[in-house]
């Protein structure tokens, strides 16, 4: 049993918020000289100018960490302490967003970073197992000013009511508060089964199976903040991933890591996984849903062995006005199956395909150009079996190099075994259904119509050019969020040839070289002839430095953040990966999360009672298994702090209906309103009658958010008409969580939370997906106050 105490005697709490504004005050000063230090070395680092490429590359490094340290200091300047511990025995600890320490003494902490074992008591020390720990003390404070205390003494013999939750005054003032469109922390209100998950250890995949209000995505930012600091030097380098299921989302959490001094994690959306690609095109749901499918792997597959082509009758190669050799399908067929042996990717495979294509054509154009008939019989003949060959293996070197470069041998490799991009290869394969049939004979003929790329609107594209959609490099010209795990899956079957690449780099250098040796020739030309008869030597620059030397220290490199380096990096292998809203990921979009995180260091967040996308998940099982077996560690969150229980009452029906099995969270508070239904009974009347709640809402509300979630197929007729009609709406594709009121579908309103949420057309809702009832459970439980349902009486 704990005992409020905080608030209740004006004199004393008056003279408890002077004397820890006393204290508070003086961490602030801390605070200023750190920043005041970093911004001083960071100024001196600036002012460094010149050196060697190492230390430019030292001082860019240099400026890029007190760059940092700077951002953290300012991050965390609101809110800079927000706990006490009074232990048994020993001083107090105060708790906050992260370590100082007295510098002038001994080093003693001044504030406890909240990821810290010492801080550890602040969220689970109870009467019944206080940890050492006789009170805990809540410091609420606006930016710099300390504005009330509340202590829980944990005393089994104090009077009060018994609760499980830990600093309930302040985690109810923080849950009823008025939502701001962006997400806060939770660093003051970690409840215990929250902590244990956020404190978990890094190694193996964690699955947080939570329901709606559960601090799902609250829990995984900061177990993303506790691993970097806990893990610093094993994840530094490496780097934090977190994945989430739209850019609307992750724009809600973006200030969260932040305010917890972490400013170097990685936040992308499956469609940003791609580097050189953002892919924002919506699609309908059932093309996803096949795109998500695993077996799209050995389409792609396919689709890569279809571009390695035999052809069915020798091809003619015009090597010389007078010279045309025939390439025989059985020759490219022996070719190709060498290659394919070797396991090598495709573009890494071209190589070899290439040698031995004009290895044949060498020796074939040895053939025609004959053998000695002189070598053995003075006086000469035709040519016999067994006579040497004219060429010697010099002159058949010298023959391959020629016909490796021959335009027209050229053009048969391309055609025969192209280099392809990812772009190229899935563009080309969903934008022709002769590919798609040869490359998915599994999928139904119904199922690859529904997968064939549309051309865009436009002229027929003239011979030679891409086909519409596309562009010159094979890009298509709108990818979707289910093209990115393709890409991905063709990247890894295609490989990368950089032989070209590298080819521009040595160039690049040679370039530079030159440069140099100019300069220096300069300098040496424009040295005086006053002294040639002066015995002694004079040292010039030219006698310090060479060309390549001099072309080196003046090569720029651009110093990236580990966060900055992995988002540009296909390949890149993250210390830690995060996923929310796990459960709406496909099949293949989990091949390409498995493969960025080779370790399998992975926590994965979500609710499959909440599964909205058809390719999502239906248990974590089936999600894992392929990859880990059964080597996961399940966690859940049954608590619901955000969703008040009148809600949660309405939602357990719907909860019932997607499974009777399955129990949903315990709400911990009373909202005091009860959900309210309004019947329709024409759906032409639903855009006024919404437009009528809409305004009530938002007088109910006051300064809170209000999110209107609607039918996607009847989401422009009801934006238009309360757009019109209402100020400070906002609506789209990425809508601004900052207005007042917002108008979502159910897929955009996924991890986000109102004060007040009013669904239209519950019924729509359902009958629009196939998993229309985990729709209407998410979209009931955004709301942190009130809710409103808009009926169809017509339905």
């Amino acid at each position: 049993m704990s005992r409020q105490s905080g608030g209740t005697d004006i004199d004393s709490g008056a003279a408890e918020i002077a004397h820890e504004q006393t204290y508070v005050s003086d961490l602030y000063r801390r605070l200023d000289d750190l920043r005041d230090q970093a911004e001083r070395r960071r100024s001196g680092a600036l002012r460094q100018d010149g050196g060697t490429q190492q230390e430019r590359s030292q001082r860019d490094s240099t400026v890029a960490m007190y760059t940092d340290q700077v951002e953290r200091l300012n991050a965390v300047e609101n809110g800079l302490c927000f706990g006490r511990l009074d232990p048994v025995d020993g001083p107090p600890r105060y708790i906050g967003r992260i370590g100082l320490f007295d510098t002038d003494g001994d080093h003693e902490p001044l504030l406890v970073d909240w990821r810290a074992p010492a801080a550890r008591p602040f969220y689970l020390a109870t009467a019944a197992a206080p940890e050492g720990i006789r009170r805990r003390r809540h410091i609420r404070s606006r930016f710099r000013t300390v504005t009330g205390v509340d202590d829980e003494v944990l005393d089994l013999d104090a009077d009060g009511q018994a609760t499980d939750l830990t600093g309930e005054a302040t985690l109810l003032a923080a849950v009823n508060a008025n939502r701001t469109g962006r997400m806060g922390d939770i660093v003051q209100t970690i409840q215990a089964e929250q902590d244990r998950v956020i404190r978990a250890d890094l190694n193996g995949v964690l699955v947080v199976q939570g329901g709606p209000g559960t601090g799902k995505t609250a829990v995984a930012l900061h177990r993303a903040a506790y691993l970097l600091y806990t893990y610093r030097q094993q994840l530094a380098t490496r780097g934090v991933l977190i994945v989430g299921p739209n850019t609307t989302f992750l724009r809600y959490i973006s200030h969260v890591l932040p305010s917890l001094a972490e400013t170097g994690v990685l936040l992308a959306t499956v469609g940003d996984l791609f580097p050189g690609v953002r892919a924002r095109a919506a699609e309908p749901d059932e093309v996803a849903e096949i795109k998500g499918r695993a077996v799209l792997a050995d389409v792609l597959a396919a689709a890569v062995r279809d571009r390695q082509r035999v052809p069915e009758a020798a091809l003619p190669i015009p090597v010389d006005e007078d010279v045309t050799l025939d390439l025989e399908p059985s020759t490219v067929a022996a070719a190709r199956d060498r290659v394919r042996r070797t396991g090598r990717p495709h573009n890494l495979g071209r190589e070899l395909f290439e040698i031995e294509i004009v290895h044949a054509l060498a020796a074939q154009l040895a053939e025609r150009i004959g053998t000695d008939p002189y070598a053995d019989d003075p006086l000469g003949g035709d040519d016999a079996p067994g006579d040497p060959q004219l060429l010697g293996e010099a002159d058949l070197a010298e023959l391959r190099r020629e016909l490796g470069a021959n335009p027209a041998v050229r053009a048969a490799l391309d055609e025969l075994w192209p280099v392809l991009t990812p772009q190229r290869l899935v563009a080309d394969l969903l934008g022709s259904a002769e590919r798609l049939a040869t490359a998915a004979p599994q999928l139904s003929a119904a199922e690859r119509e529904l997968l064939l790329r549309p051309a865009l609107p436009g002229p027929t594209a003239p011979s030679g050019t891409p086909p519409a959609g596309t562009a010159d490099d094979g890009t298509a010209a709108d990818w979707t969020p289910a093209d990115v795990p393709l890409l991905d899956e063709a990247a890894e079957l295609l490989g990368e040839d950089d032989r070209a690449r590298r080819a521009a780099q040595e160039r690049a250098r040679r370039r530079r070289i030159e440069y140099a040796e100019g300069a220096l020739e300069i300098v040496k030309g424009s040295e005086s002839f006053e002294f040639e008869d002066v015995e002694s030597e004079i040292l010039a620059a030219t006698d310090l430095i060479g060309a390549d030397l001099l072309a080196e220290r003046h090569t720029g490199a651009e110093w990236l953040s580990t966060a900055q380096r992995a988002a540009a990096d296909r390949q890149w292998a993250f210390g830690h990966v995060i996923v929310d809203e796990a459960q709406e990921l496909s099949a293949m979009a989990w091949r390409l999360l498995m493969r960025r995180c080779p370790s399998r260091s992975m926590t994965l967040v979500g609710d499959v009672a909440q599964t909205g996308a058809l390719a999502g998940a239906s248990s974590w099982r089936s999600v894992l298994e392929p990859y880990v077996a059964d080597r996961w560690r399940p966690a859940e969150l049954t608590v619901s702090y955000r969703t008040p229980s009148e809600v949660m009452a309405l939602a357990a029906k719907v909860l019932a209906d997607i499974d009777p099995t399955l129990e949903p969270p315990r709400a911990v508070r009373d909202a005091g309103v009860q959900p309210w239904e309004l019947l329709v009974p024409d759906p032409a009347e639903l855009p006024d009658r919404l437009v009528e709640r809409v305004r009530a809402e938002v007088e109910a509300v006051g300064e809170g958010r209000l999110g209107v979630i609607v039918p996607a197929h009847d989401l422009d007729r009801l934006a238009a008409a309360v757009a019109a009609a209402v100020p400070d709406v906002s609506v789209g594709a990425d809508p601004d969580l900052d207005r007042r009121v917002v108008l979502v579908t159910v897929a955009q309103a996924k991890g986000l939370e109102f004060d007040s949420v009013l669904v239209a057309d519950p019924d729509g809702l359902v009958a629009e997906s196939a998993r229309g009832s985990n729709d209407l459970y998410v979209a009931l439980t955004r709301t942190t106050r009130r809710l409103g349902v808009l009926r169809l009486s017509a339905r």
